[in-house]
């Protein structure tokens, strides 16, 4: 076994787990999943079956990552975060065949108690705060926050808030990259 599942995890068959992935606590592992290299679950996970996660993604505890999910590489899923998969869930009314695909882009972060309504993308690099109720597509470094969801501005690679000049430029006070807005879109240079 290439990776760490502690003894109280749980993990169902057809499973596909990369390389140094570490599972822990009472969390389950669903059949179909795929789950990248250098993957940290923490405690009490729940990864449904069919989801994906790419490489090194860090899912903190209390999470439930539900079918339709897909995570690239480098997501990080804040304590107690929730995803949805159906727009209109009723107990008595089956629509698994609804499933909705969510989309978190190479990159982002989402905050402690955010939650993700089904069917939107998170851009890369995106950062989602604390408690906000995701409930349409987030641009590529956009920083939102709020219920609904409202973008206040924009982050780089690390996490920070981008302060653009009047030509469009902002350097990131701890890595130093590079970065432009233009047409409100953010590159990096």
């Amino acid at each position: 076994m290439d990776y760490f599942a502690h003894e109280t995890a749980i993990i169902d068959a057809n499973c596909t787990i990369g390389k140094g992935t570490k599972i822990w606590h009472f969390s389950h592992i669903m059949s179909n999943c795929v789950i990248g290299e250098s993957c940290n679950l923490g405690q009490n996970v729940v990864i449904s079956p069919d989801v994906i996660l790419g490489k090194n993604v860090k899912v903190q505890n209390n999470v439930s990552i539900y079918t339709g999910v897909i995570c690239e590489d480098d997501v990080f899923l804040g304590p107690s975060m929730v995803f949805t998969n159906v727009i209109n869930p009723r107990s008595a009314v089956i629509r698994k065949n609804e499933y909705q695909k969510t989309i978190v882009k190479k990159g982002a972060s989402i905050g402690a108690n955010a939650t993700i309504v089904c069917g939107n993308t998170i851009g890369e690099f995106a950062f989602i705060g604390a408690g906000t109720v995701v409930t349409k597509e987030v641009l590529p470094y956009a920083l939102v926050v709020g219920n609904p969801s409202k973008q206040i501005g924009w982050v780089g690679e690390f996490g920070h808030k981008l302060e653009f000049n009047e030509q469009g430029f902002a350097t990131c006070k701890e890595s130093g990259e590079e970065y432009q807005l233009k047409d409100n879109s953010v590159i990096k240079i």
